[in-house]
């Protein structure tokens, strides 16, 4: 479960003596942060902490965080002279610190608990960084990819570029499988999504060469399902605005299916947790590949006892 770790006592515990970017950016914390909640639930898989923008840092954008919360990028990608300003070749080098974190990890994992790497996808990574960080309405990607495909497209190829590289440097660590997060595809038209998100997702996958499971996850895009399904990833994410047997009909035998549990019912009561987790299982009973988890990451108020509800349920379930 993405972001398990944000609703911990012992994560909180370390929060008051680190900043985010100091539990990053250091390897022996990123690895603390990453088995805490291995330690506390069993969970099948371990996914690397870490942030989608240590892209854009490893491309030479540097971002920080404001007082008051909030991402906050040093410097905008407003033209072309800032796009071409972005170091493809320095990815690899920059990045040392999560390529120091994942063996530590699989040492403590000690091959009973899967390892997961991530990066964030092109389209999503783009909207943060031209955007200058987190906004209520993305517009500026947008009129990039209507205003000036040219441009686009060149900003486009350096972060598939980017992505593919620290992605093969996480599997080349370590990472028994690696997770793109589109997090911010559903704010494209239907007609616009392949162009402006799929085909650099599928160009990524394609460079990985099957080297390790790729999974995608795209939220909020629900009537793209072939576009997804073309990009290549043995595994689609779904998001919890969609019935999974809806999913389950419209994607190849060969496509798994992870999700996709409401994260809020974790802020609600073991017994809701565990009737929803068993309807979800009813549901994908008999479907190959179906990976239980939730349809995004934890909410920060998610309570311990729901989290131990939904894995017992899952564990249990016959």
């Amino acid at each position: 479960m993405r972001q398990a770790g944000r609703a911990l006592p012992e994560y909180r515990a370390l929060k008051e003596k680190h900043t985010f970017l100091e539990l990053v950016q250091t390897p022996e914390l990123a690895t603390e942060v990453t088995l805490q909640p291995i330690r506390r639930f069993g969970l099948d898989a371990a996914i690397l902490f870490s942030d989608i923008l240590v892209l854009s840092e490893g491309l030479g954008q540097p971002y920080q965080f404001r007082d008051r919360g909030g991402i906050e990028m040093e410097f905008l990608l407003s033209s072309a002279a800032d796009i071409d300003r972005l170091e493809v070749e320095r990815v690899t080098e920059r990045l040392q610190y999560v390529a120091t974190a994942l063996p530590l990890i699989k040492s403590e994992l000690a091959g009973r608990t899967a390892l997961i790497g991530f990066a964030g996808s092109p389209w999503t990574l783009a909207n943060f960084m031209i955007e200058g960080g987190g906004v209520k309405e993305y517009t500026k990607a947008k009129s990039l990819f209507y205003g000036d495909p040219k441009l686009f497209a060149r900003l486009m190829e350096k972060l598939t570029r980017g992505v593919a590289a620290f992605l093969q440097l996480q599997i080349d660590a370590g990472a028994d499988a690696v997770q793109i997060f589109d997090s911010l595809g559903g704010i494209l038209a239907d007609g616009s999504f392949e162009s402006a998100s799929a085909t650099w997702i599928k160009q990524i996958v394609s460079s990985l060469k099957g080297q390790a499971p790729v999974i995608v996850f795209s939220k909020d895009v629900h009537g793209n399902w072939a576009d997804l399904v073309a990009t290549g990833a043995q595994v689609l994410g779904v998001d919890w605005n969609v019935r999974l047997a809806e999913v389950r009909s419209a994607l190849p035998p060969n496509v798994a299916v992870q999700g996709n549990l409401d994260p809020f019912l974790l802020t609600t009561t073991p017994e809701v947790v565990a009737s929803e987790t068993t309807r979800i299982l009813r549901e994908m009973r008999g479907r190959p590949g179906h990976v239980f988890n939730l349809g995004h990451g934890v909410p920060p108020a998610a309570k311990l006892e729901n989290i131990a509800s939904l894995v017992e349920t899952v564990r249990n379930y016959v």
